[in-house]
């Protein structure tokens, strides 16, 4: 089964930025939702951001004002700009596409949907 990869993390002081990208397991094409989740030590994985092919985006209350997600169709690649990096983004992000979508509509939550196609994800590290 052809994974998703993610890259461009890295360690970063407090307040710097990162662009993290995802090449997509399949072409985008058609109706799509895909997603940014992490997951830090210890803690569950959490949803970051989505994004559908109409370009509906939704962001988690705890990043919002400080990250965009954007897509490239053409190179079927999934993006996202993180700023003010703090030290609670310190995690491994993973992109990955809900199966079920449009039912329900796109949201970076696992409730009700089907995550597919998680790549190895690439850690961002942020110290004080």
């Amino acid at each position: 089964q052809v994974q998703a990869v993610e890259s461009g993390g890295g360690s970063v002081e407090t307040g710097g930025s990162l662009r993290l990208s995802c090449a997509a397991a399949d072409q985008l094409t058609g109706t799509y939702c895909l997603g940014w989740f992490r997951q830090a030590p210890g803690k569950a994985r959490e949803g970051v951001a989505s994004i559908t092919s109409d370009g509906r985006i939704v962001y988690a209350p705890s990043v919002k004002g400080r990250i965009a997600i954007s897509v490239d169709n053409c190179s079927n690649t999934l993006y996202l700009q993180i700023n003010d990096l703090k030290p609670e983004d310190t995690g491994k992000y993973y992109c990955a596409a809900d199966s079920l979508y449009p039912i329900p509509p796109c949201a970076p939550r696992p409730q009700g949907r089907l995550w597919n196609d998680w790549g190895q994800g690439t850690q961002v590290t942020v110290s004080s």
